[in-house]
């Protein structure tokens, strides 16, 4: 039997927007909150350092300044402070850019991939299923879906290791209803667990913390661990806008029966303020 791989886990924040929170959560207020791009820097024993997802980078505004891409920004203002971008956070654990070996991304949207070209030689884990759609939209289409694809380096294909095509290992039972994930390593430390229905190639990530506890990063498949705590989605409005509203509801509705059953699980969804109170700061 494979002895279990624990990995170093660090949650980091690179920015965050403004957005009325109910948008993200149905029932919640209309009034403006600050979401939190979230980003972790994971130190595998012999892989060495890799990251899930960036958030923010100054790529985001430089890739936001015409128009359309501009609605982006005008949609949910960024704020990035100096030394906050994860390529410049992970100067506090000794590292540069050229040290990441792999970005694994959850989808496309921008808030999730703005610091990408900050790693020209990172290898990058993603969906298929994501990057095609990323390359098939226009540039309307493409603000409209929280696309970006400014930020998405051309040689990406050529860098990629697609979720779709990797082996499947079974999941940690804690982490029932979802059964296998996609093998990204080759070692059974990092695996990819589809979570549909948030837009085309949204993926999350299981991995073993050093102290043996399992985390489970989730992307956009909920905004807050309330709102997996309690099932409550965001209005059909904002899922229809980017994804399908019933199979992202069937994927909360999973994610919620799996806290309820195993609440050591750490959940981290990438926008939660609860999650970004655990954060290392810059």
């Amino acid at each position: 039997m494979t002895a279990t791989v624990r990995c170093q886990v660090h949650l980091l924040q690179a920015g965050y927007c403004r957005h009325p929170e109910g948008m993200a959560m149905r029932g919640a207020s209309l009034c403006p909150v600050d979401f939190p791009a979230l980003t972790a820097l994971i130190l595998h024993p012999t892989e060495g350092a890799l990251l899930f997802d960036t958030g923010y980078d100054p790529a985001f505004f430089q890739a936001t300044v015409r128009w359309p891409e501009k609605l982006y920004r005008l949609a949910t203002p960024v704020t990035l402070a100096e030394g906050e971008a994860a390529s410049q956070q992970i100067g506090r654990f000794g590292l540069a850019p050229s040290d990441i070996q792999g970005v694994i991304i959850s989808h496309f949207h921008g808030d999730h991939i703005a610091g990408l070209p900050a790693f020209p030689r990172a290898k990058i884990y993603c969906a298929k299923a994501g990057l095609d759609q990323l390359r098939g939209v226009g540039r309307f289409e493409g603000v409209r879906r929280g696309l970006l694809p400014a930020l998405v380096p051309g040689e990406a294909e050529a860098r990629a290791g697609f979720f779709e095509d990797m082996p499947r290992r079974p999941l940690p039972g804690a982490l029932a209803p979802f059964e296998t994930g996609a093998d990204i390593l080759g070692d059974g430390s990092l695996l990819a667990v589809e979570l549909p229905g948030h837009c085309p190639g949204h993926w999350g990530l299981a991995l073993r913390g050093e102290d043996d506890g399992l985390n489970f990063f989730i992307g956009d498949a909920a905004w807050s661990t309330r709102a997996v705590r309690e099932n409550r989605p965001p209005p059909a409005l904002t899922t229809a806008l980017l994804g399908r509203t019933e199979v992202y509801r069937a994927t909360l509705a999973d994610l919620h029966a799996m806290v309820g059953r195993a609440p050591e699980v750490r959940i981290v969804p990438s926008h939660c303020r609860e999650a970004a109170q655990t954060a290392e700061t810059a």
